[in-house]
C-alpha cells in the first residue's frame, strides 16, 4: 500500500492534490469514470492490505445502470399455463426512480454470509443532477447507517452543486451541530449506542481543488475501525492513469 504520511489532524503532510476531473482542461483528457473506476479499486486494494481475517474489501463500479422493463413484465406472465389467480390493476402506478451510477467500495464480513459491513461511496454527477437522484442516493445512505454498517461518502463533482451529505442527515432527522457548507466534501458515519440512545458520529471534511485529501475512519458494523488513506489511493490513480498536476 502507498502510505501517507499523516498529521495530528488526520491530514496528509504531503502528497498528490485534488484535481478537477469535471471541467477542462483534465475533462478533455481523460474521463471522469474511468479514474473513479481505478481510485474504487486501488481503496479495495488498500483496505484488503489491514482488514482483519474474515473481512474483504471488493469496488462495485456502475454507470448508466437501467432496468430492462419488458424483461420484468414478461416474468409475471404465465408462459401458456392457466392462471391461478387473476393479478388485479394496480390502485395508482408512480414514477420511479433508482440509483443510475455507483461508484462505490463494499466491505464484507465472512462470517454467516457474506453480510455487508462497511461501504465507501463516490458521488457521480449523475447523483447530484436532480432532486430525485439526490434523493435516491440520500435513501440508499440512510438505510446503510440505519443497518448499523459503517459509510463513507467522498465527493470530488465539481459539475454539479448539491450537498448531500447534509441532506442525508435532514433525512435522518439529525441537524448538525456543525453544518458543512462546502460542495466538495468527504464524510465518514458511524452509528452507535451510548447510554442505551442511538447516535450517530459524524467526521466531516471540507475538500478544495489544489488540496489534498483526508484520511477518515471506517467502523466497519461491529465496532472494528480502520483508516480510509483517500490521499495515497488517490495519489496511486493519478499516477497508474498517468495524470499530472
Amino acid at each position: 500500500m502507498l502510505a501517507a504520511r499523516i498529521d495530528p489532524l488526520g491530514q496528509p503532510a504531503e502528497g498528490q492534490m485534488l484535481l478537477d476531473h469535471f471541467r477542462p482542461p483534465l475533462s478533455e483528457r481523460r474521463h471522469w469514470h474511468a479514474f473513479h473506476n481505478a481510485w474504487s479499486t486501488y481503496i479495495a486494494s488498500a483496505l484488503n492490505e489491514h482488514l482483519p481475517e474474515g473481512y474483504f474489501a471488493e469496488p462495485n463500479v456502475q454507470f448508466g445502470i437501467e432496468i430492462d422493463v419488458a424483461a420484468f413484465e414478461e416474468a409475471d406472465a404465465t408462459s401458456g399455463e392457466e392462471p391461478k389467480w387473476e393479478v388485479p390493476a394496480p390502485t395508482q402506478t408512480l414514477p420511479l426512480t433508482i440509483i443510475a451510477d455507483a461508484a462505490e467500495v463494499l466491505i464484507f464480513a465472512k462470517e454467516g454470509g457474506p453480510v455487508l459491513a462497511g461501504a465507501i461511496e463516490l458521488v457521480s454527477p449523475a447523483n447530484k443532477d436532480r432532486a430525485l437522484s439526490r434523493d435516491a442516493f440520500v435513501s440508499k445512505c440512510a438505510a446503510l447507517l440505519q443497518q448499523g454498517v459503517g459509510l463513507v461518502i467522498v465527493d470530488v463533482v465539481t459539475d454539479r452543486r448539491a450537498n448531500l451529505h447534509e441532506d442525508l442527515l435532514a433525512r435522518l432527522q439529525s441537524p448538525p451541530s456543525v453544518p458543512l457548507h462546502a460542495d466538495l466534501y468527504a464524510v465518514a458515519y458511524r452509528a452507535v449506542s451510548r447510554s442505551e440512545a442511538l447516535n450517530l458520529d459524524v467526521w466531516q471534511q471540507p475538500l478544495s481543488i489544489g488540496q489534498p485529501l483526508p484520511t477518515l475512519p471506517l467502523w466497519l458494523k461491529g465496532g472494528i475501525s480502520l483508516p480510509v488513506e483517500l490521499g495515497a489511493s488517490y495519489g496511486r490513480t493519478c499516477s497508474e492513469q498517468r495524470i499530472g498536476t
